[in-house]
Order: structure tokens, then C-alpha cells, then sequence
């Protein structure tokens, strides 16, 4: 069944919206009712004229209704087979099922993308409680104060002859130390707490500011309006709110060297190259690559992941998409392009990687390090690097091996691995 023909259903769906009959919708473009019938239940093909009558009397964008959305919806439908092979989904059937069912579609889609991303935050968690220094001295500080509670508490319950000065003294370290004891501990829950009415709180500045960005997917729409001043979320620290305000400049730089219209059409022309889109809009590498990160999947755009890391290797921008996901409280694999373009300071890197996934994993990476802020005489440049992810599917052409980072990273035989697996006894 071709992809045109999921248009049927967006025509259905929008005619009920409007609680139009389909006879009046029918004898508004001049049709007949069966033959729209035909069109709802996506048993003919629809363009031209017709389609634009039907966009116009349903009062909805022509971009609504075509198929740009149902080529991201097919998409993502057999990302979530290939996630788990084992199912024996019937791929074959993907535009039929979509097309029959469009609801039941965007639920399989919508879960499991849940489920990629409870099981990247579980390992997230997972390398956050071995490495996390604020959370080691958090509990260090508990295990202290209540180790001090319970020697003093000790002597005085098993010497009856202590001095009274002494046992005074005493007293007054059990109060001392229970006084530590709870703050530490409510600093401890504090850092742990997430308020059951916000979901998963951020668990610093750069993490709550892409927990907002990727509420809205990584797009937002206000700024490709320019109205900026009327659109100032709240953040919970200042830090984040920094962070998010220096972000929305750089957005709103790349919005007026690349406009959403001229440039989403150009990265579907181009293949959505990265150098070429550069070219044809005299901007930076880096800055195509991060309004790439920008198009909405609504307009048919695939799904792309991004990174940016300081020259300490730091992640200090993220958007995670299914499979790719880089830790933010440990070390991440250095065998990244995001990584290895910090050595080669302007040298663009384009490469394939796959990560030890069954049945997914693969990317195609564009990397590139530059300097970030104005030059001087005096200091040397301050390296950025930015990576551009985009799912690939297997092919026949190599893709270099890389992981998430080593604690959790199951292949063996890496010669760039820091520390053993938790994961199996075999990776070393």
C-alpha cells in the first residue's frame, strides 16, 4: 500500500474533528459521498486539486494532510520492530496497520519510545549511583554522623563511672552529631526526590534544561516566530535558566541564518548533509548540525540525536533519541566521533558506528570541534564539539564499535576499556 494513501485517514480524522458529515464535506469539494468513503478508508489515491479542496474546506495546511507526517509514523513503526525482532512483526503489513489504524499506531510508537527511554535512564541511574561524587559524599557524610552517634551512645550505655563533665560532653556530641545527621540526611533526599506531580527531575542545570528542550522536541516554535520575549519558561535553578537563555540566543541565530521553511526544504533536497546544507547557506558546520537537531519529525525529517562537549570532554548539550545516549556522571565512550574531533581541531569526521545492541544501534556520526568565543592574542582558543546522531539501518559496510561508557558496556575485548563490566565477567 503506498504511503500517499495513509492521507485517507488524516482526511477522516479531521472531518470528525470538525464534526463535518462526510456528505457535506463530499459536496464541498464536489464529490460524491461514496467516492470520499473510498478516500477515508485510504482505498484510492488522492493529489492535486482535490487534495488542496479537501485542505481548504477542512481548514487545516495542506502539510497536515500529506505525507510527510506518515512517512515518520511508518518510520518509527519499524524502528519499534527492530527493537525487539523476537515480536515478528510483519513488516510488510506496516503501511497497512498505519493506515487501518492510525491511533493504535501512534500508541505503539509512543510506548515504545517509553521504553527506550526507561531503559537508557535505568542505566543512566544505574552508572549515577557507582560514580555520582555528590551522592558517594552525601552518604558518606550520613554514615559518619550516624557511626559517631553510635560510639558515644556506646560508652555511655556500657561505662557506669564516666566523669559528669564527661558524660556532659558527651551528651552534647550525640546532639552535635545528630544535628549533622539530619542535615546530611535531608540533603541526601533532597538530591534524591523527584515530586511525583513533575515526573523525573532534572538532576542538574544542564539536565533540567534538556528536560524542557526535549518536552518540546528539541523545536521551539515561538523562536522560529521571533518572539522570544513572550516565551520565558521557569526553571527551577538560575543556572539552568542561564544555561537555557544562551541556548535560545544560538537558536535564534540559526533561525535567522536558516529559516524553518527554506532550510527543512533544503535538508530533504540535500539528503539532510550536514556539509552541503553549510554550503548552500554560508554557516558553519556545526550550526547546520544543530538546526538539523531542530526539524520537527512532523514534516517527514528523521529523528536526529545531538552532543556537545567541552574540551575536558564534559556533555554540556544533549538530545537523546532511542539508542543513543551518552552518561552524563561518568566518563562516556571515548571512541565517539564527538570525542576523537577534540584532537582534530576544524577536521570534520563523518563515520558509522554501532553500539552492542541486539537488532539496533547503528548511527551515522558528523563531528567537528571548533572554538567557542571570540579570539585572542593572549589565550588560547577555548575546543568545542558538537555530533550530529542519525539512525542508520545494518548494512554491508563496516561501523566502528563503540559503547555507552565501560562500567555498563558489554563488549569485550575493547583495548580502550577503563574499568571491568557490571554488566558480564567477560568484558575486558
Amino acid at each position: 500500500m503506498p504511503q500517499r494513501q495513509l492521507t485517507g485517514s488524516r482526511i477522516r480524522e479531521r472531518r470528525i474533528d470538525l464534526e463535518m458529515r462526510q456528505t457535506d464535506l463530499a459536496q464541498a469539494v464536489g464529490i460524491s459521498a461514496s467516492y470520499l468513503n473510498l478516500i477515508e478508508h485510504n482505498r484510492r489515491r488522492i493529489g492535486g486539486k482535490l487534495l488542496n479542496d479537501l485542505a481548504r474546506a477542512l481548514q487545516v495546511d495542506l502539510a497536515a494532510l500529506t505525507e510527510g507526517a506518515e512517512v515518520a509514523l511508518l518510520d518509527q513503526l519499524r524502528s519499534a520492530a527492530a527493537q525487539d525482532r523476537g515480536a515478528g512483526a510483519e513488516l510488510s503489513r506496516t503501511e497497512d496497520f498505519a493506515g487501518r489504524f492510525p491511533g493504535w499506531s501512534g500508541l505503539v510508537t509512543r510506548q515504545a519510545k517509553r521504553i527506550t527511554d526507561l531503559e537508557a535512564r535505568v542505566k543512566v541511574l544505574t552508572d549515577r549511583l557507582a560514580h555520582d561524587p555528590q551522592l558517594a559524599t552525601s552518604l558518606h557524610e550520613v554514615i559518619t554522623a550516624v557511626t559517631a552517634i553510635r560510639s558515644t551512645a556506646s560508652i555511655l550505655v556500657t561505662d557506669n563511672d564516666i566523669d559528669r563533665d564527661w558524660e556532659e560532653r558527651f551528651h552534647r556530641n550525640i546532639y552535635e552529631d545528630s544535628l549533622k545527621l539530619a542535615e546530611s540526611s535531608r540533603a541526601l533526599v533532597s538530591y534524591l526526590d523527584t515530586p511525583s506531580d513533575e515526573g523525573a527531575a532534572a538532576l542538574s542545570p544542564h539536565e533540567e534544561v534538556e528536560a524542557y528542550l526535549d518536552a518540546q522536541g528539541f523545536h521551539l516554535p515561538y523562536l522560529e516566530e521571533g518572539g522570544a520575549a513572550h516565551h520565558a519558561p521557569t526553571l527551577r535553578s538560575k543556572a539552568a535558566a542561564s544555561i537555557l537563555a544562551e541556548y535560545r540566543a544560538t537558536y535564534s541565530q540559526d533561525v535567522r541564518d536558516m529559516p524553518l521553511v527554506v532550510f527543512s526544504q533544503a535538508a530533504t533536497e540535500l539528503g539532510h548533509d550536514p556539509a552541503l546544507l553549510a554550503a548552500r547557506f554560508g554557516v558553519s558546520l556545526a550550526a547546520a548540525m544543530r538546526r538539523l537537531a531542530t526539524l520537527p519529525e512532523t514534516l517527514g525529517h528523521p529523528a536526529f540525536g545531538l552532543a556537545m562537549c567541552d574540551a575536558a570532554g564534559a556533555i554540556t548539550l544533549q538530545r537523546s533519541i532511542p539508542g543513543f545516549s551518552l552518561p552524563r556522571s561518568a566518563a562516556s565512550c571515548p571512541l565517539w566521533p564527538l570525542f576523537s574531533a577534540l584532537s582534530q581541531p576544524m577536521q570534520p569526521i563523518r563515520r558509522d558506528v554501532q553500539l552492542p545492541i541486539e537488532g539496533g544501534g547503528r548511527f551515522r556520526c558528523y563531528a567537528i570541534a571548533t572554538p567557542a568565543g571570540a579570539f585572542s592574542f593572549d589565550t588560547a582558543p577555548t575546543m568545542q564539539a558538537v555530533m550530529l546522531v542519525r539512525p542508520i539501518t545494518a548494512s554491508g559496510s563496516p561501523a566502528d564499535p563503540v559503547g555507552t561508557s565501560c562500567r555498563i558496556c558489554s563488549r569485550s575485548g575493547c583495548r580502550s576499556r577503563r574499568e571491568p563490566s557490571i554488566l558480564n565477567d567477560d568484558a575486558v
